[in-house]
């Protein structure tokens, strides 16, 4: 049998990874142990606490989870149980992003008062805190309610009067903000914004949106976020000629106050200053079950399951150290790399980080396993998948009513298949942090998606499946105590996982090659070739490597190239006379951060936007090919290796838009020229 050219031993060895089940990184007894240690139903009972908090980064809410989870961790017996602190006012940065001050909010409400005899409350912070807009500042007002539409636009206000009066927004009210309050001088917004686009977007008009105003708003406001519903329903009266008039009393504020980071440690026995870093992100709204109460008790189940089984001595203590961080989302890890320093930074290993990992049936939410960028090459993803697969099939067993070795079964969850995806790189969580080109550390993203529930008032942990936190731990465990005692005895079997983990990419390109053709389909293949050349040389950071493991990558790649169908002759690289660029080392982190776009504010209002930022690829969008063209700056690679690069990634694209943002980035300093022409 044959696919477009794509000959039937790849589809056989692909197909038939199945057979890994024999052939697995961790002896049996180790694996057997974790599964019956893990416990989704131990991390839920935590879960079920951290969603009673309201998580914003720095606030009372965020350290009151925070002590709980510490406490937890210490009587599990982890040790360096430490909640480190760095402060944040608004103006003290951390690489590129601009310090978040806290945000607490001791009092919010809002009324209806059409009816004066009768007032009834529609928002209560108390009750529901998500109805209150993230960074909302005190305000008090009794007023009108004027529906301007989205209200991002001068056409939403034509005609309407909004001063001093409330006004009814379709849009996340960050975005209308500007113009009704700054502009027309709207005394607060009420927004109805729905929930990220999927396929069941609108569907539940109850779901009430976790809402934000901008950090750093030119003037104070507030917002109150509505369902669906309830906005149709005012949107019905005022359309019927009724005046709405509401009134809100908020009593909140941004403050001086800190980044708290949770951090705990499983100290390693031969290379304790190498760590394997177990991260997740810690604030949210609450309930914020899933995103991502899941994540930060996942990861503390791996934490106290490894520390029992070394207490017991059913594994031994890791030759490498196990970090457990809790932070604030993207800003707190970049803040703790940067505050690390280039050699702190420089001892983490790997990152695993889990971000949504426990949406049970309700959520419509699937599993991935997601891979690193391809600026950051690396087996640990193999290492992942290669366990993902395991739990795939042992779950796929117990679902078709037989009997695995390892069920992973929780007896207060789920019994369906886990089916964990794995996926090309996506961003959107801490994973891209530490892949960054500033610490280019490679990263295994656990994550749910899509998640019908995620940023409402529905992410609640009746949503969170005990079976799947128990499914993810158990993954995510045994990657990161491999990882944590890998030396040169694995290379034989980290070899193998490698080559069958090749040979899924290569199903994965096959599909892609045909969407191109001429030069940017022999880019393609040979980006693919280099960066499976890649993936394979990046053992040496964890062992060194052998004259065995080299020859077999070497065959390996050569039958690789001709089952491509590869020719290294059909044409060369884009040409070389393009410029070499160099980071910046004072500007750490990527250009988008939370609440801060560092190159928006640096870069000149005057000056047309670099079109990179707005093009579309076939297989990624403008943010993806700038965070990636920024990742490949490195002082050897010249632009034009660069696009071809990029181009191999998420779609052909042309060599002037790739230079045009690198000469955009060089303006704002972020990086420079250090040679006009190679040789």
């Amino acid at each position: 049998m044959r696919l477009h050219g794509l000959k039937t031993g790849v589809l056989v060895c692909v197909f038939c990874l199945t057979a890994q089940a024999e052939q697995l990184l961790l002896d049996s007894d180790v694996l057997h142990a974790l599964s019956e240690e893990v416990s989704g139903a131990t991390a839920k009972r935590n879960l079920e606490y951290v969603a009673t908090q309201h998580r914003m980064r720095g606030s009372r809410g965020f350290e009151a989870a925070a002590h709980h989870l510490a406490e937890q961790a210490e009587s599990y017996g982890l040790q360096d149980v430490t909640i480190e602190r760095y402060p944040a006012d608004g103006e003290i940065f951390y690489g590129t992003q601009r310090s978040r001050p806290p945000w607490d909010v001791d009092f919010a409400e809002l009324w209806d008062v059409s009816n004066a005899s009768s007032p009834i409350r529609i928002a209560s912070w108390e009750t529901m805190p998500v109805r209150l807009a993230q960074d909302s500042e005190s305000g008090q007002v009794e007023a009108e309610l004027v529906d301007v539409g989205n209200g991002t636009s001068e056409a939403d206000y034509q005609g309407k009067d909004v001063q001093g009066k409330l006004v009814l927004v379709a849009s996340q009210p960050g975005a209308p903000a500007p113009l009704a309050v700054d502009t027309y001088g709207a005394a607060g917004l009420i927004s109805y914004a729905q929930n990220q686009r999927t396929g069941w977007w609108k569907e539940n008009e109850n779901l009430v949106r976790w809402g934000h105003l901008g950090t750093f708003a030119e003037t104070p406001s507030f917002a109150f976020m509505l369902s669906l519903k309830e906005a149709r329903a005012f949107q019905a009266r005022l359309a019927a000629g009724e005046t709405v008039r509401l009134k809100a009393s908020v009593e909140a504020c941004k403050h001086a106050g800190d980044y708290q980071v949770l951090s705990a440690l499983i100290p390693g026995s031969e290379l304790p200053d190498e760590e394997i870093v177990y991260s997740c992100h810690l604030d949210h709204q609450r309930p914020g079950a899933n995103d991502n109460a899941s994540g930060c008790v996942t990861i503390l189940e791996v934490a106290r399951s490894l520390a029992k089984l070394i207490r017991e001595g059913s594994i031994s203590q890791p030759k490498r150290s196990l970090r457990f961080v809790w932070p604030p989302e993207i800003e707190g890890t970049l803040t703790r790399l940067v505050s690390l320093g280039d050699e702190g930074a420089e001892q983490i290993k790997a990152a695993i980080h889990l971000d949504m990992v426990g949406g049970g049936p309700n959520t419509k939410a699937t599993f991935h396993v997601t891979r690193g960028p391809a600026s950051v090459p690396s087996f640990v993803n193999d290492v992942a998948e290669h366990f993902a697969v395991f739990v795939n099939q042992q779950s796929a067993q117990l679902a078709d009513g037989g009997n695995p070795k390892m069920p992973l079964l929780s007896n207060e969850g789920d019994k369906d298949a886990l089916r964990a995806e794995t996926v090309p790189f996506t961003m959107g969580s801490d994973h891209q942090i530490y892949a960054e080109g500033s610490f280019s550390i490679p990263s295994i993203y656990m994550n749910d998606w899509p998640d019908r529930f995620i940023h409402t008032n529905f992410d609640v942990p009746g949503n969170v499946d005990a079976t799947k936190l128990k499914r993810v731990a158990f993954i995510a465990a045994a990657s990161g105590l491999f990882l944590a005692n890998m030396d040169s005895e694995d290379l034989p079997a980290v070899g193998e996982v490698i080559r069958q983990r090749s040979l899924v990419r290569a199903a994965e390109l096959h599909a892609r090659r045909h969407q191109v053709s001429g030069t940017e389909q022999v880019n393609l293949l040979r980006q693919t070739l280099r960066f499976e050349h890649a993936v394979a040389a990046s053992v040496s950071g964890f062992a060194v490597l052998d004259t065995g493991y080299s020859q077999a990558h070497a065959k390996h790649m050569e039958a690789l190239g001709q089952l491509l169908g590869y020719d290294s002759s059909a044409g060369a690289d884009s040409t070389p006379e393009s410029p070499i660029y160099q980071r910046n080392p004072s500007v750490t982190g990527p250009m988008g951060v939370f609440g801060y776009n560092y190159f928006g504010a640096h870069y000149p209002d005057d000056a047309a936007r670099p079109g990179l930022l707005d093009y579309q690829g076939l297989w990624g969008g403008g943010g993806e090919y700038a965070y990636e063209v920024l990742n490949l700056v490195n002082g050897v690679r010249t632009a034009a290796e660069i696009r071809d690069l990029v181009s191999a990634t998420y779609g052909p694209v042309s060599q002037p838009l790739v230079v045009e943002y690198l000469q955009a980035l060089e303006t704002i300093q972020v990086i420079n020229t250090i040679e006009g022409l190679p040789d």
